[in-house]
């Protein structure tokens, strides 16, 4: 029964069970090349949310400190946007070709 087991799973390719090969299909390799630039921009995207509030909240006796601190905020906001919307259009791009 082992035998048969071994046997069994030697035969199993990644395109059997839905997965695309990187070392064949080249979308594949730009599509996790893409994904891990997408995820690292969006942490970053999120600690410059994170590290302007904090900002933002340490700032109430200085205005100028609190627009910066907002503005800061909303472009990251926006930079995190474009990051998604950046992500959504390269997924859709490869999935067609």
């Amino acid at each position: 029964m082992k035998q048969l087991l071994i046997l069994a799973i030697d035969k199993i390719t990644p395109d059997e069970i839905g997965l695309k090969n990187p070392a064949t299909d080249p979308n594949a390799t730009i599509g996790n090349i893409l994904t891990t630039v997408y995820t690292w921009a969006g942490i970053i995207c999120v600690l410059a949310i994170i590290i302007a509030g904090l900002f933002y909240t340490t700032s109430t006796a200085n205005p100028s400190h609190t627009k910066r601190a907002r503005e800061a905020i909303i472009y990251a906001i926006v930079g995190l946007v474009v990051i998604i919307m950046a992500f959504v259009i390269t997924q859709f791009i490869l999935g067609r070709f």
